[in-house]
């Protein structure tokens, strides 16, 4: 249960931190009077290439800032929870990923903000999880679609606003289902539940082909009881000698 807890807290962590620094931008932004829209995907335009890193970290005011927070936060939680060992990597190439094809498909113009970042996250967590075909994250993938499944009008000019970039929201969808491909032998994976008993099946295997020495001991393979003998050799007997005879007529 400790150990839940922990990893529960530790997951926060990141996301936690992004969310301070956006604000923070945000707050230097309105309070100092600045402008950091130039931070911003201008597409195929040098002057938008910085845009490629730094356009999630700026948005055009605190509402669009506020209704970008939630969503941030949870799904990549879930990210950093879940997919714990490769979760910096996933956030990374959906960061970059998205950029660079708001680069490129982006109509003239400011691209800011994360919603970019959100929908490659959310795409990321909903195909990781039916393509592992692990039970704990496709009911992640039902959630996903359950609490975030009508963004996905937003990704159509059709159907998106005037100053929505429906072109981040499509590309940060793009960039998290080829992460949930590229990355699906990687992280958790669906347990075998015949693992133990291959493993039994194993060790049986192990111990046919190597017996152990007290195996080859049996009652008919006992070495013969011997008693050592001694071979009695006779005794030396020693017969007296007569004292000599003397002549009694000398």
């Amino acid at each position: 249960m400790k150990h839940d807890i922990r990893r529960m807290v530790v997951a926060t962590i990141i996301p936690l931190f992004i969310l301070f620094i956006l604000y923070i931008l945000e707050i230097l932004e309105v309070g100092m009077d600045w402008d950091f829209t130039n931070l911003g995907i201008y597409p195929m335009q040098r002057r938008g290439v910085f845009g490629i890193f730094a356009h999630p970290l700026v948005h055009s005011s605190f509402k669009h800032l506020f209704a970008n927070t939630l969503p941030f936060f949870f799904l990549s939680w879930c990210l950093f929870y879940f997919y714990r060992q490769i979760a910096p990597y996933i956030l990374f190439a959906i960061w970059i990923g998205c950029g660079l094809l708001t680069f490129f498909i982006g109509k003239p113009g400011w691209h800011i903000g994360a919603s970019g970042i959100i929908y490659g996250l959310a795409f990321f967590l909903f195909f990781s999880g039916l393509l592992r075909k692990y039970v704990p994250l496709i009911a992640i993938s039902l959630l996903v679609t359950f609490l975030y499944g009508g963004l996905v009008w937003n990704m159509f000019p059709q159907f998106a606003k005037a100053s929505t970039s429906w072109e981040g929201h499509l590309s940060g969808a793009i960039a998290g289902t080829v992460c949930a491909v590229a990355f699906m032998k990687n992280g958790p994976q669906r347990p075998n539940p015949f693992e133990d008993e291959d493993l039994e099946d194993n060790e049986e295997t192990n111990e046919a082909d190597n017996p152990s020495p007290s195996d080859n001991i049996s009652g008919d393979n006992h070495l013969p009881d011997e008693t050592p003998t001694f071979q009695k050799y006779p005794e030396d007997k020693t017969e007296p000698t007569p004292p000599d005879a003397t002549n009694s007529n000398a």
